[in-house]
C-alpha cells in the first residue's frame, strides 16, 4: 500500500476496509487535477486535487479537502470506501426488504388455506346436518 501522511491507524483501518471490499490499488486509476477555491497562488501552480476512478464499478470521486495531495489521496481513497460500503448496506436492505416481503405473502396465504379449510369444514358439517334431518324423517322416529 501506498504510505500516506496520517496516523498508522487510520492507513491499517483504510487497508482493512480496501481489503473487506476487494477494492486493490491496480484497480483504481488516479489522476491529480488543479484545484480551485481557496488556497491562492499555492492551488493555481499545483495539481492537489485527486480524482480516483474505480473500474470494476465505474465509481468516481474526487477530493480537495486540503492543499496537500498526499493527504487528498488518502481522503479520496476513504471517500471512495465509504461509497462502496452504503453500496453494499443498500443491497443488503433492498435484500432484507424483499425477503420480507416474500415472508408477509407467505403468511396471508396461510391464512387464505385456514379459511378455506374452514369453509370446507362447515359445507361437510351441513351435509351432515342435512343427513340426520333426512334420517329422522324417513325413519319415523
Amino acid at each position: 500500500m501506498i504510505f500516506f501522511p496520517v496516523s498508522p491507524e487510520k492507513q491499517r483501518d483504510l487497508e482493512e476496509r480496501m481489503e473487506r471490499l476487494g477494492i486493490r490499488d491496480e484497480d483504481l486509476e488516479e489522476h491529480f487535477v488543479r484545484s480551485s477555491g481557496k488556497g491562492g497562488q499555492k492551488v493555481n501552480k499545483t495539481s492537489t486535487c485527486v480524482s480516483l476512478h474505480h473500474k470494476p464499478t465505474g465509481v468516481m470521486v474526487k477530493c480537495q479537502q486540503t492543499r496537500s495531495q498526499a493527504l487528498n489521496r488518502f481522503y479520496a481513497r476513504r471517500r471512495l470506501v465509504e461509497h462502496l460500503e452504503g453500496r453494499r448496506q443498500e443491497v443488503r436492505a433492498e435484500e432484507q426488504r424483499e425477503r420480507d416481503r416474500i415472508r408477509r405473502a407467505k403468511q396471508r396465504r396461510t391464512r387464505r388455506a385456514r379459511e378455506k379449510l374452514r369453509e370446507q369444514k362447515e359445507q361437510q358439517a351441513e351435509k351432515k346436518r342435512q343427513r340426520r334431518g333426512l334420517a329422522w324423517s324417513t325413519d319415523g322416529y
